[in-house]
């Protein structure tokens, strides 16, 4: 891959899914700890939760690969952590783009490091 061009890695891609960017969303507690985590390994981020309506709550450049990121707190309960309505559609229709990660552990593996 040539790595001054960043390649979005997609199975799927509708722009539809951009009418239902409407609503804003809670931040986990657990995302700034993810952000900061990824910025440290050399990670480029863009905290995306306040678009709303099901839309992934980071956005993250590493090595030219684009990831989405759906940041789900581990502590709370499984009944806690489920993807809402919004986002079992934003995440059905962008497909692989999207990654769910509960820790950093998890998050540095989602986006290839």
């Amino acid at each position: 891959m040539d790595p001054n061009l960043a390649h979005l890695v997609c199975d799927s891609f509708s722009d539809s899914s951009f009418d239902a960017m409407r609503r804003a969303a809670k931040v986990d507690s657990n995302q700034a700890e993810i952000v900061a985590a990824l910025r440290k390994i050399g990670a480029r981020v863009e905290p995306m939760h306040s678009m709303g309506r099901g839309f992934p709550d980071l956005l993250v450049m590493w090595r030219g690969v684009l990831t989405l990121l759906e940041v789900k707190d581990g502590s709370k309960s499984p009944s806690r952590r489920k993807l809402t309505p919004d986002q079992i559609e934003w995440h059905a229709q962008w497909g692989e783009c999207v990654r769910v990660v509960e820790n950093v552990e998890q998050a540095i593996e989602a986006i290839g490091g």
